[in-house]
């Protein structure tokens, strides 16, 4: 990685790219009676994801930018579930038969904060509505602070065999700054029983650029991580926008690394999980060597959606309860953010839909440019063009932003084979954003490139 590249691009506030167009370009005029539409539209042969959305936490994490909120209480979160089920039946009803899954992904919030037998009955209900594959991937995020030994019993009864524990980091000053103060052996705790009713794939999110956090704090919690070897870590940069997440105007913004000082925190937990025997995965994930995420890399299956890197590939993807995005073949929808408002619109009838966006075929070609980048770290933009009917070089004119990435060594262009350089690879980013056409960076609605 090079300082200047990182001072000289690291401030822009860009999408990474789970999705393209993303989120901020959806709108109203998608609704229920356009996702219904595309709904009876899904292919007879199609295989489809499931992403379920559980937006409660036992208490709010400062850094958090996920929809989520504080439930004390147990009643909220059970007719949450309920109207859960209800969505699962109706999207179901729609579709006219039990559609193929071949992965389920269960995010929030924390997924577990359920009760374990509702979390049971959920499965049940999905498994009832659509033809999960035995070969499909369950996967669930976990806040190892509250799992219970009888909801690792639940998930491990309902079939989950991935989970996802939130660790951020092991500084007890950091934690505080943050409202998350876990130790060690609560994690340790958490990987040890789900490891021990069969959940063998065990993921840990670490985030840098938190408040107060250094070099030094970075690279004892990757220690310490190392110790329980997890077969995959997420590391992200942490999004400060006080703006829309109000909760973070508890961090001050003198407590934060600059744009330097989180280069040198992402590259030091690199080196170090590198070092570890960890595999880098794109912009954010590493995974041991023989893990099925490595393997896809390697192949260039990679794959990238609202989940990040991920070895999914099938043909669309589902979202259920508050917030949450679907993804079809005609283009993206999404549920209202709000519980209440949500929760009604179940209770009306309706499917929850309050906006969306409807894929045109330029943006199409786009997104496959954009998800090979920030899945390889580089293009054939000739393969890519003749497969959606245009002009390599039509394309090329379209994305001004490029030269100037090739004039400071950050890409390369051969032929019409673009590849990101080894040491502007974490710019990655802001490559994949030169044929973003519908990219405002002036609005500054996403986080920093580094």
């Amino acid at each position: 990685m090079r300082p200047d590249l990182a001072a000289c691009y690291g401030q822009e506030r860009l999408p990474r790219y789970t999705s393209y167009p993303t989120a901020p370009h959806f709108s109203t005029d998608v609704g229920p009676s356009t996702y219904a539409e595309w709904l009876r539209g899904i292919p007879s042969n199609a295989t489809a994801s499931l992403y379920l959305h559980v937006p409660f936490c036992r208490s709010m994490c400062w850094y958090c930018g996920c929809n989520t909120m504080v439930a004390k209480r147990d009643e909220p979160i059970a007719v949450y579930e309920s109207a859960l089920r209800c969505e699962v039946d109706m999207v179901s009803r729609q579709i006219g038969r039990r559609l193929q899954v071949g992965h389920i992904h269960f995010g929030g919030g924390t997924p577990t904060i359920m009760a374990p037998e509702s979390f049971v009955d959920l499965v049940g209900s999905l498994r009832h509505s659509f033809f999960v594959l035995p070969s499909a991937e369950i996967a669930i995020e976990i806040d190892p602070r509250t799992l219970t030994p009888a909801m690792i019993e639940a998930l491990a009864l309902s079939g989950v065999n991935r989970a996802s524990l939130g660790v951020q980091s092991f500084d007890s000053r950091v934690q505080l700054a943050i409202n998350r103060v876990q130790s060690f052996e609560q994690t340790a705790a958490a990987t040890t029983g789900l490891r021990e009713v069969g959940i063998a794939g065990i993921n840990f999110d670490l985030i840098y650029g938190l408040p107060h956090q250094s070099v030094a704090s970075c690279l004892e919690t990757v220690r310490r991580c190392v110790e329980l070897r997890p077969d995959r870590l997420s590391v992200f940069g942490y999004a400060h926008v006080p703006s829309f997440k109000t909760h973070q105007r508890k961090i001050q913004d003198s407590w934060l690394p600059d744009s330097l000082q989180r280069y040198d925190q992402a590259c030091a937990i690199a080196n170090a999980l590198k070092e570890a025997g960890y595999v880098q995965i794109g912009l954010d994930h590493f995974a041991l060597p023989t893990d099925p995420m490595t393997i896809a890399f390697r192949e260039g299956r990679l794959q990238r959606n609202f989940q990040g890197y991920t070895t999914d590939s099938n043909d669309l993807l589902i979202g259920f309860g508050a917030s949450a995005i679907g993804h079809l073949p005609q283009g993206y929808v999404q549920n209202a953010a709000q519980v209440r408002a949500y929760e009604d619109k179940i209770a009306s009838g309706s499917l929850a839909t309050v906006k969306g966006y409807g894929l045109t075929d330029d943006d199409r070609l786009r997104a496959d440019i954009i998800e090979r980048i920030m899945c390889d770290y580089g293009v054939d933009l000739d393969v890519i063009c003749a497969r959606h009917g245009m002009e390599t070089d039509e394309m090329l004119r379209s994305a001004p932003r490029l030269q100037s990435l090739i004039s400071d060594g950050v890409v390369e262009l051969n032929g019409n084979a673009l590849a990101v350089t080894e040491h502007s690879r974490f710019l990655v980013r802001s490559v994949a954003a030169a044929f973003d056409a519908h990219l405002d960076a002036s609005k500054q609605l996403h986080s920093r490139a580094v």
